[in-house]
């Protein structure tokens, strides 16, 4: 039978401003739970496929060959998963994407364990799961969507924001304990029975908004004849989010990349020094996702401010004197982060209509992996150039004066009768939904 919602269990969440108000819906408590435990199996994976690289070939580069082997697809063919995320009925979409990925996991088990795995079968292995994931990402965002009302998107968005950064701490430590209780082999096949786990629940989930019925009826709309990368570009929300996020990830948010080099350069801390800055961003990654969780309906001018906002604390942090003064800044510069990334999610998969949603998010799939690629090597260049504190501090101002010009341009657009593109999501944009 589905799962309906138990209404005698909804006080327990009550309140609309709630950050944990899409658990009224017993059907997003199944699929956050089923999503806990996939999240823990693809992060102890991922640690052990690193560990099993770096014992077949001692070297890093094959390491993170391997990483940008799966998400080559992303770049190549997003668009192309979109699309078909859009075409097909979502709850089939991703029950079958998350069982091939539980297929592929349990495949590289049982190579490994009759010793018959080598690189080249790995990286094939790879990338067949990052080809599988341009499917299953806005797949499953979608459906874990599709599972409240449209003002609760924001909090089931900032849930899985939780639960994602909860499953990396926790599966990264279990990878170990598994090595040593399991092997590498039987690391992967729990990670097998964790995608096997979300198929499962995925035929008993009850949506609540029902987007497959209303993109069904827009079909036949002019607007569907279009490709999604047409569609993003003709709107002006979604160009004016891609730009901020993709300045954002070049010059400002690959902290593992600008605060490793800062407290151990200039600042002289050693490796506990850093390993207590990354655990303040790992909770203040954590704290954000719970503000976020109250958020209703973000707008691209929200993110705009909160990206800037994020990039004066980057240069706060560029100019600290002592490792105090940096560790204060550190956990508002990831609360930040985190509340601009769902923010981010929200508007991605809120503003278009609902039957133009899944080619929207593999444009973002794409375009996102493009500079997720070209970032750190490009920041790299940045703090050989201008040194670490200088990276942070001209890389933040960098941002707020291109989130400062876009603000204006806007402004001024607005005063001459232009529609506030930055200011709200268009209405239009929920009727499909509703």
């Amino acid at each position: 039978m589905p799962v309906s919602p138990a209404p005698a269990r909804t006080r327990r969440f009550s309140g609309d401003r709630s950050p944990w108000r899409c658990l009224r819906s017993r059907s997003m408590r199944w699929w956050s739970a089923a999503n806990l435990m996939s999240n823990l199996g693809t992060w102890m994976q991922l640690t052990v496929q690193n560990l099993l690289v770096l014992q077949l070939t001692g070297s890093a580069a094959a390491t993170g060959l391997s990483l940008s082997v799966q998400a080559a697809p992303g770049l190549l063919f997003g668009l192309l998963g979109g699309a078909a995320v859009d075409r097909w009925p979502r709850k089939l979409t991703a029950a079958v994407s998350q069982a091939a990925l539980g297929l592929v996991a349990f495949a590289t088990a049982g190579l490994v364990a009759f010793g018959m795995l080598s690189v080249p079968l790995l990286l094939v292995l790879s990338a067949i799961t990052g080809l599988i994931a341009t499917v299953d990402g806005p797949a499953t965002s979608l459906l874990g969507n599709d599972l409240v009302p449209e003002e609760d998107v924001p909090s089931a968005i900032a849930l899985g924001s939780v639960v994602h950064s909860v499953g990396r701490l926790a599966g990264t430590a279990l990878a170990a304990v598994g090595i040593a209780a399991i092997g590498t082999a039987g690391a992967y096949a729990v990670n097998g029975l964790s995608f096997l786990l979300v198929t499962a629940v995925i035929p008993f989930l009850r949506p609540a908004r029902h987007a497959q019925e209303a993109a069904a009826r827009a079909a036949g709309q002019p607007e569907d004849t279009r490709g999604g990368l047409s569609f993003f570009l003709s709107r002006r929300s979604l160009v004016a989010l891609a730009v901020i996020a993709a300045i954002s990830a070049v010059l400002g948010r690959n902290y593992q990349l600008t605060l490793a080099t800062l407290v151990t350069g200039p600042m002289h801390g050693g490796a506990g020094a850093y390993g207590l800055v990354s655990a303040l961003l790992a909770v203040g990654g954590i704290a954000g996702a719970v503000l976020a969780g109250r958020l209703r309906k973000p707008t691209v001018r929200l993110v705009a401010l909160l990206a800037a906002a994020g990039a004066v604390c980057q240069m706060v942090a560029g100019l600290s004197p002592v490792m105090g003064m940096l560790l204060l800044m550190v956990v508002p510069m990831a609360v930040v982060e985190s509340v601009c990334d769902t923010a981010t999610t929200t508007v991605l998969q809120t503003d278009p209509p609902a039957h133009m949603r899944g080619r929207v998010l593999g444009v973002w799939r794409s375009v996102s992996t493009g500079w997720g690629l070209a970032g750190p090597p490009l920041l790299g260049l940045l703090v050989q150039g201008a040194g670490e504190r200088g990276a942070l501090v001209l890389g933040g101002a960098v941002i707020v004066a291109v989130i400062g010009a876009g603000l204006l341009v806007q402004r001024r657009r607005a005063a001459r009768g232009g529609a506030p593109a930055l200011v709200r999501v268009p209405e239009a944009a929920y009727q499909t939904a509703a």
